[in-house]
């Protein structure tokens, strides 16, 4: 029989024991590898993407992601270090990522010369090609507090929520011949879509459909031009293997005004290349602001994150920026690249908190209250994931 002094060194050495068991436990646990390629790019970018990768490591340290970041150049900085805008280092860093963080590209130097031949938006359209980003992703909705900022008046704005899916990497913007003649008095492009082009997208457009409001809105030009007509005729042909999904087809000129008129028409919206550029751009003031509004860029190998809005250079390094689009961005980054919904919406959450306690910049602030910068938006939004 055991002495009492005995069994209770015994049971002491198993609460010890279990502790260390809990311990050591707590130590094996599988920490989420994730690698992040972070490309910052030109203007307001630097600024704007260190706010979302505050994010990402608030996030990391709730979920139990160990991130490893690769810093690459892209665009104005990266004709700057090598002449290229879209240098082979930074390629194979995003080929080697799960996904990339991307800023803005542009600078003034290369908007207001003509006759440069190498620009920084190369750097942009070489990624979408070599990534074999297909599909842009930008979801337009708006925030209950600041629909008094939308130009629109608030009953046709509240509740506004569409996603367009544009086409990236045909169209305008790829097309070949593009040039000018000899004598530099005449310039062309070419618009080329194939069938496959147009199939894979609009593919992407039924899917997403189906998992919302099942209204597919496809846009073109059919009246006018042979690739909208094509992008038509590929569309109804796809039809019958989405039965619950209503499709409508509206040209591009009569969807610039319904945007506008009634944007709670949409539910998702699927457009060729430079369509869907203009028709995105013209949605996001319905929220208020260039600022707020995320995309994905995703295709046949790593998808690419990054907010809607441009370079911003007057703003550079003065820190007003706003970095919510941004944030939300690497918001998007764990939905569709690491398939982590409840991620996303920690980060969501936080940024609605923002905004609800009025800590954001200037383009956003309520009269009569002091805005944040930059990255006191960034940090206060951190510290709530």
């Amino acid at each position: 029989m055991c002495h009492p002094e005995q069994r209770k060194e015994s049971f002491k050495d198993v609460l010890t024991s279990l502790s260390m068991t809990k311990s050591t436990k707590k130590k094996q646990i599988k920490m989420k590898k994730i690698k992040i390629a972070v490309l910052p790019g030109d203007g307001i970018g630097p600024e704007i993407v260190a706010q979302a990768v505050k994010a990402v490591d608030a996030v990391a340290a709730k979920f139990g992601y160990e991130v490893t970041y690769t810093h690459a150049l892209v665009g104005a900085c990266a004709i700057d270090a090598t002449g290229n805008p879209y240098p082979d280092e930074t390629h194979q860093a995003c080929m080697e990522a799960d996904a990339v963080l991307f800023g803005a590209i542009g600078d003034p130097r290369f908007d207001n010369n003509p006759e440069a031949k190498v620009r920084p938006e190369q750097g942009l359209l070489a990624m979408r090609k070599k990534l074999g980003l297909y599909a842009n992703l930008r979801p337009v909705n708006t925030f209950e507090s600041l629909l008094h900022r939308s130009p629109l008046r608030y009953d046709l704005v509240e509740g506004a929520d569409f996603i367009c899916v544009r086409e990236l990497t045909g169209g305008l913007y790829f097309g070949r011949p593009q040039g000018r003649s000899e004598d530099g008095n005449t310039a062309y492009d070419t618009c080329v879509y194939s069938r496959e082009e147009i199939e894979r997208i609009c593919r992407l457009g039924f899917e997403y459909a189906g998992k919302r409001r099942r209204k597919l809105t496809v846009v073109d030009k059919a009246n006018v031009l042979a690739t909208s007509r094509l992008w038509r005729e590929t569309a109804k042909a796809m039809e019958k293997e989405y039965p619950d999904v209503e499709v409508e087809y509206m040209f591009v000129d009569n969807a610039a005004m319904k945007i506008i008129q009634q944007p709670k028409h949409f539910d998702v919206m699927v457009t060729e290349n430079m369509f869907g550029d203009i028709l995105t751009d013209e949605a996001s003031v319905i929220t208020g602001s260039l600022g707020l509004l995320p995309s994905a860029s995703i295709g046949t190998g790593t998808s690419l994150f990054e907010p809607i809005h441009g370079s911003y250079p007057q703003a550079a390094g003065k820190n007003i920026a706003n970095p919510i689009a941004t944030i939300l961005s690497a918001a998007m980054m764990f939905e569709y690249a690491f398939a982590d919904m409840e991620a996303g919406a920690a980060i969501r959450k936080a940024v609605d908190l923002s905004i609800e306690q009025n800590v954001v910049t200037e383009d956003i602030a309520p009269a009569g209250i002091t805005p944040s910068s930059t990255s006191e938006v960034g940090d206060f939004i951190a510290r709530n994931i």
